[in-house]
């Protein structure tokens, strides 16, 4: 069963068992799918969303929660730091499990012994070959800190 077949079931199930926070961030990332899908129709790039666009949209999903949460601790904003920690931890049951710092380390490695010679600005590069070779396994902030690190 494919990732956008799971979330239509999860609401489902979620309407059933009153369970408004799940069905209310489940909706936002459904309707977000949909839009990916209208954008790529739009773009001539064909119908429906495919296994890789779902996790790109559930990706972005996450990286928006991970924002506000940050932003409402700035702002001390404690309630809405737990309404978006919950949205959070929704989103994040149907993304892959992400890459340990070993295994991360150990692709970046690679990159840079493939590129030779490389230095400082050489980051956005290898940083672009690693992010590549990871294919959504591992954030964006945790791979440029491993990249900062070996370039270091």
């Amino acid at each position: 069963m494919g990732l956008k077949a799971t979330i239509a079931e999860d609401i489902t199930r979620s309407l059933r068992a009153k369970d408004e926070r799940r069905l209310v961030t489940l909706r936002m990332l459904s309707s977000a799918i949909h839009n990916r899908e209208i954008d790529k129709r739009g773009k001539g790039e064909g119908g429906d969303a495919t296994e890789e666009d779902i996790l790109g949209v559930l990706r972005s999903e996450v990286k928006k929660c991970r924002d506000a949460i940050a932003e409402f601790e700035k702002g001390g904003r404690p309630d809405l730091v737990e309404k978006e920690k919950q949205e959070l931890s929704i989103l994040e049951t149907y993304l892959p499990a992400e890459l340990d710092d070993a295994a991360i380390g150990a692709i970046v490695k690679s990159v840079v012994a493939e590129f030779g010679s490389v230095g400082a600005k050489d980051f956005g590069r290898v940083m672009g070959e690693v992010m590549k070779r990871l294919k959504g396994r591992a954030s964006g902030d945790r791979v440029s800190r491993a990249v900062a690190a070996a370039l270091g």
